[in-house]
């Protein structure tokens, strides 16, 4: 079976690291995020993945490649402009990419679902698209779906007040569709999956399944670190193999002995933390150097940035690549800083 992953965003809620990478290329503890969903894939019998890019595609693909060793190939296709959810998947029929069966998935997010059971689900049903589905703790924040118990799709529920509030189930951006739903989707412009075509399949082959594990859009910075901390401490099934419950230390990494690590830190390959200084609840990307006596908590640093001597990065922060904070600088809470920008005290 193919997959048709939508990568065409442009990452703005994870800027300024994505001003010099795309979302799918961002290092998650120690491989590009995207390649977890190929992993992923692969596990579930995908044998050819077609990332849908827009957004620095060419970055994406010197990242990722074109085949995963002992996973799918992959294939890419370019958006000349944002076709919305739907679009891209339409660009790859007309191009002669895609078979009568395939699956469709956002690219923004983390995940173990169980996709060999949503396909068996598929073929069962005769269903023309089988949505993946998700409980959630807060159904106020998502959009609902409303099934039958045999899993057929009633309609749909958007951030509803909480009186409407009848399921927790939402959509969790993974889909099996028939070629034959191509039909409903508009060639040559923006189309949306959840407002165009669902909508129109309801009581006519749309069906969902709930499926149970772990699930998160990484898209914010918060939600990143999350993530991360969640890899290393064997929350979601992963081929990640950590340092120590929580701590991940990339291949020529440096680490004074009188530095504080941890408990929860990325250090990523080429870093380096000298003696005195603390990183906490943190990610440092390839190549970043912490000095003497600085202290970086709760924060991501993208690659090559640098604290200097004494330097205090504060919960939420981020850094842009080679940005660089002076001896004695202080960067606050939630703060973002630019690609190679200086910061002096």
């Amino acid at each position: 079976m193919q997959a048709v992953v939508l990568v065409g965003g442009v990452g703005t809620r994870l800027r300024p690291l994505t001003l010099t990478q795309p979302k799918p290329a961002i290092t998650l503890v120690d491989r590009p995020f995207i390649r977890y969903m190929v992993d992923w894939l692969g596990h579930h019998g995908i044998s050819e993945v077609i990332m849908a890019c827009g957004f620095r595609a060419e970055d994406l693909r010197m990242a990722l490649g074109d085949e995963v060793p002992g996973g799918p190939s992959i294939r890419y296709i370019q958006e000349d402009e944002p076709l919305g959810t739907a679009g891209p998947v339409r660009l790859a029929a007309d191009r002669g990419l895609l078979g009568e069966r395939f699956m469709v998935l956002n690219g923004d997010v983390l995940t173990d679902l169980d996709l060999t059971a949503l396909q068996r689900q598929h073929a069962e049903t005769g269903a023309a698209i089988t949505l993946a589905l998700y409980s959630v703790d807060d159904p106020s924040s998502y959009g609902l779906v409303r099934r039958t118990e045999e899993g057929e799709v009633l309609g749909f529920l958007e951030k509803p007040d909480s009186a409407e509030i009848d399921t927790d189930e939402v959509n969790a951006g993974a889909y099996v569709v028939e070629r034959s739903a191509i039909e409903l989707i508009p060639p040559g412009r923006a189309v949306s999956f959840e407002r165009e075509v669902f909508p129109r399949l309801v009581g006519q082959g749309l069906y969902g399944r709930r499926l149970q594990g772990y699930w998160m859009d990484i898209g914010t910075p918060e939600r990143y670190l999350q993530a991360s901390w969640d890899i290393l401490e064997g929350r979601v099934a992963t081929e990640v193999e950590p340092t120590a419950p929580g701590l991940f230390v990339g291949a020529g990494a440096e680490l004074s002995p009188e530095a504080s690590i941890g408990p929860r830190a990325v250090i990523g390959p080429g870093s380096s933390v000298a003696g005195d200084a603390v990183v906490a609840d943190s990610v440092l990307l390839d190549g970043c150097r912490i000095c003497s006596g600085a202290e970086v908590r709760g924060a991501i640093l993208a690659p090559a940035a640098e604290v200097g001597e004494g330097a205090r990065i504060a919960p939420g922060a981020v850094l842009g690549r080679g940005a660089v904070v002076g001896p004695g600088a202080e960067i606050s809470e939630d703060a973002r800083v630019p690609p190679a920008e200086a910061v002096s005290r």
